[in-house]
């Protein structure tokens, strides 16, 4: 064990917990290597650890982190993005369509009924409908996630 690995199980101000602000730019990769989402030449991403901005796994894989710190881990399907469900695949009607939006592959907003936003890939057109895919588009995937730590700051003491 380096002095590295010892430090980083102790938690001080400095060292990523709940609640901590957190700076950091990260890349999101497939298992074949594409690059699926980065902040590398790109403003870092800054958030508060618990706060819902990363999935559950990727805050785990922080804790113990200081400004300095990379860290690189793949995440099986069930840690990251789950697995794609049959249920997320919908036909709907092609006339709800911009005849200029239906390109297999092309990824589109949708307003569900309580007005969130969802993203849907196009799978299918067809004559009277299309078939969208409403999986998120990295399900099923191993995901590589790595970080580096530009910055940490303490959690903001409760009232």
């Amino acid at each position: 064990m380096t002095d590295d690995e010892f430090e980083a199980e102790e938690t001080t101000p400095d060292t990523i917990q709940p609640g901590s602000g957190v700076t950091m730019h990260f890349s999101l990769s497939l298992e074949d290597g594409t690059v699926a989402d980065s902040t590398e030449g790109d403003e870092p991403l800054e958030f508060v650890m618990g706060d819902g901005t990363l999935i559950e796994s990727l805050e785990l894989m922080l804790y113990g982190l200081r400004a300095g710190a990379h860290q690189r881990l793949a995440i099986e399907p069930r840690d990251a993005f789950g697995y794609p469900d049959p249920e997320n695949i919908h036909s709907m009607p092609r006339a709800e369509f911009d005849e200029d939006m239906l390109a297999e592959g092309n990824i589109i907003s949708f307003s569900t009924p309580s007005g969130e936003e969802v993203p849907g890939a196009i799978r299918e057109v067809r004559d009277e409908e299309v078939v969208v895919d409403f999986n998120h588009p990295l399900a099923g995937h191993t995901v590589t996630f790595a970080v580096e730590i530009l910055e940490v700051s303490p959690p903001k003491p409760h009232h």
